[in-house]
């Protein structure tokens, strides 16, 4: 039998977890795996998936996905195409997509998110010294994400910061 899902439970030990995992030498795929087993206990997601921006390149480039066939490891697009460009880049700030439409207004690919069973998003800026250096973006049924979410979830995008910087190197 299936226990309810209870946002936020157990977020200590799943804390814990990551940085157990920084410690590990398979990076930065060790650091992704318990952000994203830790996401998925506390917040929960249908797909998660986390990118790093290369700003001299204009590239954002994806670097874990939880559904490597559909949103492969690897594909990079410019930065001028993504939808979220200044609310996550420029600004720093989360974005929550609610529902269906929310998603359909910010991505091109909304109908390929449909598909996997999501409609709503939480993006979460990773942050370091003033700049957004990547993204852990969460998507899950319609209405799963609220404000309630955000403080749990900046504590895993900053959890995920030395694991994004090795993202960064050439």
């Amino acid at each position: 039998m299936n226990e309810p899902f209870e946002k936020g439970a157990n977020a200590a030990a799943h804390v814990g977890n990551v940085l157990a995992a920084h410690r590990d030498t398979d990076q930065p795929d060790a650091t992704f795996r318990a952000i994203d087993a830790g996401m998925q206990a506390t917040i929960g997601h249908k797909l998660f998936t986390v990118l790093v921006f290369h700003p001299d390149l204009q590239q954002a480039e994806r670097i874990y996905s939880t559904h490597p066939a559909v949103y492969r490891v690897g594909d990079s697009r410019r930065t001028a195409e993504f939808p979220l460009k200044q609310r996550l880049l420029i600004e720093g700030e989360h974005y929550i997509g609610r529902d269906a439409d929310d998603l359909r207004a910010a991505f091109f690919d909304h109908d390929l998110i449909f598909s996997l069973g999501c409609e709503s998003v939480l993006n979460m800026p990773v942050r370091w010294r003033g700049q957004t250096l990547g993204a852990l973006n969460l998507l899950h049924e319609a209405y799963w994400y609220s404000e309630a979410d955000v403080g749990l979830a900046r504590l895993f995008a900053q959890l995920a910061l030395p694991a994004i910087m090795m993202g960064l190197r050439p």
